[in-house]
């Protein structure tokens, strides 16, 4: 990774741009200074199309307007987060910036400004690196370190609304009067610059209803979820091809595979792989990932591509290593599977969020009484939550732009809510007995099974977006071996 170079302070008279203490060069000549500003050629974009969901992202900007009628709402995108000295992490914009902008890039702030009609949204972003004071070859954040950026001129273009300079946005919101609400947690300086007008209760409100808004997904988030999910499924035949050599090295092997897929046919992982093998499996989030892959043993991957638009998909498949379950192992999963379908059967429009998780815990306790290893029966289990020490979790969530989506929305919408035709939802029973657990035989610890989907809910029940995926112990087998013939 090459270093940046100091430069002298700006000839405008701005502020020094930053110099790197040890660089290796101490100044930057007059003769170079002029070089570098000219020569170069005209760059700008003039034949771009909005993006593919700008129709969608101004329809909700008018929910949101006709939600808080007379007050300046402000979303910040956020700013990078510090990795190590000067490296910072990958900049992942906030879900509420991207879910009313569709723009991914840091820095920026959508403020939506009241008036006597709603409100007038302006999108406030970096324009191009400037030229003229070396900006864009001399500065950490110049076009010549880091890439181009759209122009102001490109970005209304794309995004469907006016575009102004971010640097200017913090005086601004300053001097300005009126009610406000922001998005927290984002961009410290503009929080800063909010201080005196804004308050808890009030940006917490804001935040609410944008959570609860994502509840019931458009058509182009749909379409989103489902190529996630299509990439996702092209990751898991990955990963099953290598298990011979995930065997000969570790679960990174795994893991590097799945993120392989992710990158070239999306943005990233929408969260951590989860590659557990073993008796790892039983680790909810197991995301070190360093342990050994052993032929007679099961791997739990769970794991979700995220698409360039950042919407992710979440699914898990616990599948033998060596191609076939043991005679146990297809007996905790064919139990796990049976949850799972009883689940799925309880997704659609009308029924109680909770209906889904309720009809997989019964499936699950009855199994877990007919196995001795609980007293029974089935309704005292539940009534006391006996089955959580090897349930352990809840049996789905929301899912869209955030593998946990929604999550700040009211209890009365969401866990106590009613389905809706376009939410989305996973439905991932699991059954995880510890290594150490020592009120099951022998032969069951360090077992852990969890099988996930993503249900969509439709007008006339639900669809798996992720059917494409065998679930079945026979199925799964099957297709095992047909990806290693």
């Amino acid at each position: 990774m090459t270093e940046q170079q100091p430069a002298p302070e700006n000839p405008e008279g701005d502020e020094p741009i930053k110099q790197r203490k040890n660089g290796l060069y101490p100044a930057v000549s007059d003769e170079l200074a002029a070089s570098m500003k000219s020569g170069w050629a005209d760059t700008e974009l003039h034949d771009l199309q909005p993006i593919a969901q700008a129709a969608e992202t101004a329809r909700r900007r008018a929910g949101l307007s006709a939600r808080f009628p007379g007050e300046r709402l402000v979303i910040p995108a956020g700013n990078l987060k510090t990795r190590s000295n000067d490296t910072e992490y990958s900049f992942r914009a906030s879900t509420e910036y991207v879910y009313l902008t569709g723009d991914q890039t840091q820095d920026g702030v959508l403020v939506l400004e009241p008036g006597a009609e709603g409100h007038q949204a302006t999108l406030y972003l970096l324009p191009r690196s400037n030229r003229e004071n070396g900006e864009f070859w001399l500065d950490g954040m110049g076009e010549l370190w880091v890439g181009r950026r759209h122009s102001l001129t490109e970005a209304e273009r794309l995004y469907g609304m006016p575009c102004a300079d971010v640097r200017e946005l913090a005086d601004a919101l300053r001097e300005a009067g009126g009610p406000v609400r922001a998005v927290r947690g984002h961009d410290a300086g503009i929080e800063e610059a909010l201080t005196d007008k804004v308050t808890a209760e009030r940006d917490e409100e804001l935040r609410v209803f944008i959570s609860e808004q994502r509840l019931v997904k458009d058509a182009f988030e749909v379409g989103e979820l489902q190529k996630a999910v299509d990439s996702t499924v092209r990751g898991f035949e990955d990963v099953v091809k290598v298990l011979d050599k995930a065997e000969a090295t570790s679960e990174r092997y795994i893991e590097g595979t799945f993120f392989l897929r992710a990158r070239v046919e999306g943005n990233d992982v929408g969260y951590g792989s989860i590659c557990a093998a073993g008796p790892h499996a039983t680790t909810l989030h197991w995301v070190r990932n360093d342990g050994a892959v052993r032929s007679g043993d099961l791997l739990l991957l769970d794991a979700g591509v995220e698409t360039n638009s950042l919407y992710t998909a979440d699914v898990t498949r616990t599948l033998p290593i060596n191609g076939t379950y043991t005679a146990l192992q297809r007996k905790i999963y064919d139990a796990v599977f049976e949850a799972q379908e009883a689940g799925i059967a309880a997704v659609k429009p009308g029924a109680k969020y909770r209906d889904f998780h309720d009809a997989a815990q019964r499936v699950l306790a009855e199994k877990l009484v007919e196995w001795g290893l609980v007293e029974g029966p089935a309704e005292r289990v539940l009534e006391l939550g006996l089955q959580r020490r090897w349930t352990l979790h809840g049996t789905g969530h929301m899912l869209g732009l955030d593998v946990h989506d929604c999550a700040v929305a009211r209890t009365e919408t969401y866990v106590d809510g009613v389905l809706e035709p376009g939410m989305v939802l996973t439905v991932e029973p699991g059954l995880y007995f510890q290594a150490d657990d020592t009120t099951v035989p022998e032969e069951y610890r360090g077992i852990g099974v969890r099988i996930e989907d993503d249900i969509l809910v439709t007008e006339d029940g639900n669809r798996n977006l992720s059917a494409a995926l065998p679930r079945a112990a026979s199925d799964v087998e099957a297709w095992m071996a047909s990806l290693k013939s």
